[in-house]
């Protein structure tokens, strides 16, 4: 069987053909892997395609490796470095990738379901139309990804960082998003209905068209945050802080909204038909041709 050995000289390897390795003209391929023991540099050689799923490879050095379809579903690729490397279409069912370092990775269109990325480094990581179905995602650094179009339905990111991220159209509902900071992210046409996002940071966010239906915002920040026609029917957001934000011809029909700060406010054109607005604080919030609850007011 024929071996690829990657040259400490060169920064990409290729790992490419893993997903059809006996479409290979000389058969399964094998590829020589560097792992970084203190001073000096070993060859680990990680077996094609089949023997890939389950492997350890944790803490090794794969820097800049191409991954392109392969099955890498159950590998232990903890604290492993995955800088610039690319895993387009990869299989990673139920990996484990806690505390790898992910940045600028290319996992566009990969199979990531149930997998565990806590604490992983994701920046400017490509998870475009990526599968996150159940993930672990706490405390993951997310800062400029791309996550657009991907589906994270009932995956766990609290306390993860996605500062700038783009998440446009992506789904989480069911999701769990407590004190997770997406400040100033693109977030148009979310799904977070019956997502959990408590004391979550959306501080200058883009929410319009987003959809909150049934979801915990109890004591979320949405301060200056755009939620032009946003769905917030039966959502708790009990003490959140919407101060200056843009809720223009939302629809917030038997929202909780005990306690909430909306001072200074947008509702031009809003429904807040049976709204809970006890102690809700409207100071300055612009309520032209607003549905208010009957009897307020």
């Amino acid at each position: 069987m024929a071996k690829v050995r990657q040259r400490a000289q060169k920064q990409r390897s290729r790992a490419k053909g893993f997903g059809h390795q006996n479409d290979h003209p000389n058969g399964p391929r094998q590829l020589d892997l560097a792992v970084n023991h203190g001073q000096e540099s070993e060859p680990a050689i990680a077996p094609a395609s089949h023997a890939l799923r389950g492997a350890d490879l944790s803490y090794k050095n794969l820097e800049g490796v191409d991954f392109s379809e392969a099955n890498l579903s159950t590998a232990n690729l903890a604290h492993a470095c995955l800088v610039n490397a690319t895993l387009i279409q990869a299989e990673l069912i139920n990996a484990t990738l806690n505390g790898a370092n992910l940045a600028a990775a290319n996992l566009s269109h990969a199979n990531l379901i149930g997998s565990d990325l806590k604490h992983a480094n994701l920046q400017s990581a490509d998870l475009s139309h990526t599968n996150l179905i159940g993930t672990e995602l706490y405390r993951a650094n997310l800062r400029h990804a791309d996550l657009s179009h991907s589906d994270l339905r009932r995956a766990d990111l609290s306390e993860a960082i996605l500062l700038n991220a783009d998440l446009t159209q992506v789904n989480l509902s069911g999701a769990t998003l407590h004190r997770t900071e997406m400040s100033n992210s693109h977030l148009h046409q979310v799904n977070f209905q019956r997502a959990n996002l408590t004391h979550v940071h959306l501080c200058g966010a883009y929410l319009n068209s987003a959809d909150f239906q049934d979801a915990n915002l109890a004591r979320a920040d949405l301060r200056f945050a755009k939620l032009r026609k946003a769905s917030f029917v039966g959502a708790n957001l009990t003490g959140a802080t919407l101060r200056n934000s843009d809720l223009c011809r939302a629809d917030l029909r038997y929202a909780n909204l005990a306690g909430a700060n909306l001072s200074g406010a947008n509702l031009m054109g809003a429904n807040l038909i049976g709204a809970n607005l006890t102690g809700t604080n409207l100071e300055d919030a612009t309520l032209k041709n607003a549905q208010l609850p009957e009897g307020f007011f």
